[in-house]
């Protein structure tokens, strides 16, 4: 459906009218556990799929994996993937491993969409509410974790919150009539927002106070521990970003947190707000409102 703007996946219109969804990601072990590692790592790759409005049909795997690995690790990473990708009504029919000397594992994933209901970066217009589906911090816990400095209580709370689908926070928005929206990884809040705003040619106003937080992760930031991808994010972002300077450098650490498998980032036309909100009640989404859209381009943040 062209190259031009900057979704989440591959969109290809088909004669029915509905939109085939693409999308590929893996990435190397974030967590010690290989279930956890395979559950998290289907969630992620799943959510492209989701952050376009669409519903997952089917997907390959895709591994990297040393010689030396034993089989039942293998087993376990390829079984919690199968357990998520069942999880979202959804066949997981083989796919491609190759030997590498770090075990790297994800999906290759195919969605439905109909083309009315396509949620897309650029949609989003002056008067929209937006709303965030998980709470940020998991780039940061999970440096705690690798460097043995997280809780059981705060890993457990990671871990599920990567783990978890989007899928409710998906059919809740496509229920109320949103078309706007991406979901929140790599480049942080503050870079998936800068997305939407470009893409839509509008500016958004992010209220810091209501972002949802990790528990655990902003005494992690006060111990250091915050991942390389955060101050890359940062260089990449400050300087489109008005009223940086409200925040702390804790505060801001948090802001531009890479995610794994992170929220939904949508937004909400106004007057499509408490149907949203109702759709999120039945689906058991857990969208937090965090912001709204107006007029002009940027990111703004707000305290």
């Amino acid at each position: 459906m062209g190259i031009r703007e900057p979704d989440d996946a591959a969109a290809y219109r088909l004669a029915d009218g509905r939109v085939l969804i693409a999308s590929v990601d893996f990435f190397t072990p974030i967590v010690d556990d290989a279930h956890d590692y395979g559950r998290i790592a289907a969630a992620n790759a799943l959510s492209d799929v989701y952050a376009m409005g669409g519903e997952p049909f089917l997907a390959l795997s895709v591994a990297a994996f040393p010689a030396d690995l034993p089989a039942s690790i293998m087993s376990a990473i390829v079984e919690g993937a199968a357990e998520k990708v069942q999880e979202a009504e959804a066949v997981l029919a083989g796919g491609h491993t190759v030997r590498d000397k770090e075990p790297k594992f994800g999906l290759s994933v195919l969605g439905f969409a109909d083309e009315p209901s396509l949620i897309l970066k650029s949609n989003a217009r002056e008067g929209d509410l937006l709303y965030l589906c998980k709470p940020i911090g998991t780039g940061i816990l999970s440096t705690a974790l690798k460097k043995q400095q997280l809780d059981s209580e705060h890993e457990s709370a990671l871990i599920e919150s990567m783990s978890r689908l989007s899928a409710r926070d998906a059919r809740a928005a496509r229920a109320a009539g949103v078309r706007a929206g991406t979901d929140v990884t790599g480049f942080s809040l503050a870079g998936h927002a800068l997305e939407i705003a470009e893409a839509s040619g509008v500016h958004l106003v992010i209220e810091w106070s209501r972002v949802p937080v990790l528990g655990g992760a902003r005494d992690a930031v006060r111990r250091g521990l915050v991942p390389g991808g955060s101050k890359s994010n940062a260089s990449a972002f400050s300087e489109k970003i008005v009223a940086l300077d409200s925040l702390d450098d804790g505060e801001k650490a948090l802001l531009f947190d890479p995610q794994t498998s992170g929220g939904l980032l949508l937004a909400v036309p106004g007057n499509l707000a408490d149907a949203f909100e109702s759709a999120s009640m039945r689906e058991e989404s857990r969208a937090t409102r965090i912001g709204r859209v107006t007029g002009g381009s940027g990111l703004q943040i707000e305290t």
